[in-house]
Order: C-alpha cells, then sequence, then structure tokens
C-alpha cells in the first residue's frame, strides 16, 4: 500500500458551457431514448463513451446531410450558418447548445464582416469553434495559428483581430503588440473565455503543492493540451491519462501528496474515479 494523499483540484472539469450541453443532451435522453449529435459532444472519450450508452449517436457533417426528420444536438462550439440552413431544409429540429460565449463572439464577428473590415482570427485551423468563426464570414476571414504563418509586410495595415475563446491571453496580446510594432493598425477584440483562460493560473499553484500530478483529458482536447503542459513545466512529476487504465503503479512512492486535475473537456466523475482507483493502491 503506498498510502497516498490524493486531492482533486475543484476548479478542474467542465466549463459552463460543456454543463449547458451535457445537461441538455441528457434531459432529451432521458425523454426519448436517443439523440443525434454533431460532432462528439466533448473532447473525452470516456464522456463520450457514458452518453452513447444512454443512446446518444455522434454524426459528422456529412452524415448530417443524409439525415431528415429528427433531433440534432449542436455542441458548446457552436456551428456556421450552413448547418442551420441544412437543417431547415432536412426538417430538423436543432437542439443548440452553443455556449453562449461562442454565439457571442460569432455575432461579433459577422457584424464585422458586414462592415466590410479586414478580419484575421487567432485560432487553431480545423477546430469546431473556428470553423462556425470562419462560416461567419463566408470563410474570408483569415485564421492563424501562429505569427510565422503571417507575411507582416503584405497583409493589410488595418485590421480587425478576434481570438478562438479558447486561446492562451498571454499569447493574443503579445501577437497584437508584435502587429502593431510593424506599422499595422489593429482594432483588437479580446473574446477569449475567462473561465478557461484563467486555469491556466489556477492549475501553476496547484501543481506546485503536490509531489505528483495526475493530469486527465481526453487525447483529443487541444485545451488539455495546453494545460497538461503548463502543470508539467511547474512540476515535473506530471502524469497525462485517459482513464484508470493509464495509471501505472510504478509513478507512485509511499506516502506521496497526489494532485488530480484536468481539462475543460474532463468530467469530474472521471477524476473522482482516478482518486478512489489511487487511494486502494
Amino acid at each position: 500500500m503506498f498510502n497516498l494523499s490524493v486531492e482533486i483540484d475543484q476548479g478542474s472539469g467542465f466549463c459552463f458551457g460543456v454543463v449547458y450541453a451535457i445537461e441538455m443532451a441528457e434531459d432529451i435522453l432521458k425523454q426519448d431514448g436517443h439523440l443525434y449529435c454533431l460532432g462528439d459532444i466533448v473532447h473525452n472519450d470516456e464522456e463520450v463513451a457514458r452518453l452513447e450508452a444512454m443512446g446518444l449517436e455522434i454524426i459528422d457533417h456529412q452524415q448530417l446531410a443524409t439525415t431528415y426528420n429528427a433531433k440534432v444536438l449542436i455542441r458548446a462550439h457552436g456551428e456556421p450558418p450552413s448547418t442551420y440552413e441544412l437543417a431547415l431544409n432536412n426538417n430538423l429540429e436543432l437542439i443548440d447548445a452553443s455556449c453562449p460565449v461562442v454565439l457571442k463572439l460569432q455575432n461579433r464577428i459577422k457584424n464585422s464582416y458586414d462592415r466590410e473590415e479586414e478580419i484575421y482570427i487567432y485560432g487553431k485551423h480545423g477546430h469546431a469553434e473556428v470553423v462556425g468563426l470562419l462560416g461567419q464570414t463566408s470563410n474570408n476571414a483569415v485564421v492563424f495559428q501562429d505569427l510565422e504563418e503571417l507575411d507582416l509586410e503584405t497583409m493589410p495595415r488595418n485590421i480587425t483581430l478576434y481570438s478562438q475563446t479558447t486561446k492562451s491571453t498571454d499569447k493574443f496580446y503579445e501577437i497584437n503588440e508584435v502587429l502593431r510594432a510593424n506599422g499595422i493598425t489593429v482594432n483588437a477584440h479580446d473574446t477569449i473565455c475567462r473561465q478557461v483562460a484563467n486555469r491556466d493560473k489556477e492549475l501553476r499553484y496547484f501543481a506546485m503543492n503536490f509531489d505528483r500530478i495526475i493530469f486527465v483529458s481526453g487525447t483529443k482536447s487541444s485545451n488539455g493540451k495546453v494545460l497538461y503542459k503548463v502543470c508539467k513545466d511547474q512540476n515535473p512529476n506530471t502524469h497525462f491519462v485517459s482513464s484508470i487504465a493509464d495509471v501505472k503503479a510504478e509513478w507512485f512512492g509511499k506516502n506521496e501528496r497526489v494532485g488530480i486535475c484536468g481539462a475543460t473537456s474532463t468530467p469530474m466523475w472521471l477524476m473522482e474515479d482516478i482518486k478512489g482507483h489511487l487511494q486502494k493502491l
């Protein structure tokens, strides 16, 4: 027996947008026993499997095009206008669980596009949220993950800058400063969700207070990859796991203090399960 002292970071787990989407899905599944969801409802395989056992069926955009007369959940990431147009044509009832923060951002980008502004979006190429944001501009905005992708000499001298809601606040302002230093007038909109951004600072403090950190996240979660690195930089004894099966007994020593934390897509029940497993080692 290792006699581990285990504590879960109470700030970890689902952000309110994910909680909202999952609660909506659960309510309909309890009532109807079946619900389509456009894309993974959350980037966590364990949580997706739990909801699939209740009757959730994940479909992609290609499958959506041949789906008719059904209920389909729009997850927290949001969707482009084309998805809503398709739903009308296919007589689909959309259960819109788009995060309010994302919907507000979509609206702001649409207004900028209507004013014919040169729109740049700091975000991950192909990410579901970014696809939805890009759709507000008829796919005419410029998306970039890093400044190296932009030709600072030839790009417009006056731009409107937005960000995917889950990107780093520090990085966003750093990009803003570099653009300005290169003679570009930037109308910057800080559209980063503070509930997500603040996790960075909170986890730095959490990670330094334990002998070992178990970071719980799905492998598809962009947010999980970023926050895992935050913990690893602060505490080298940080291990990434997606389920109890990933936990290895040889990581631990007797009487160690272990902290468990996770991404905004990590369910609290999974962290609780891992805590119970560690206490039995």
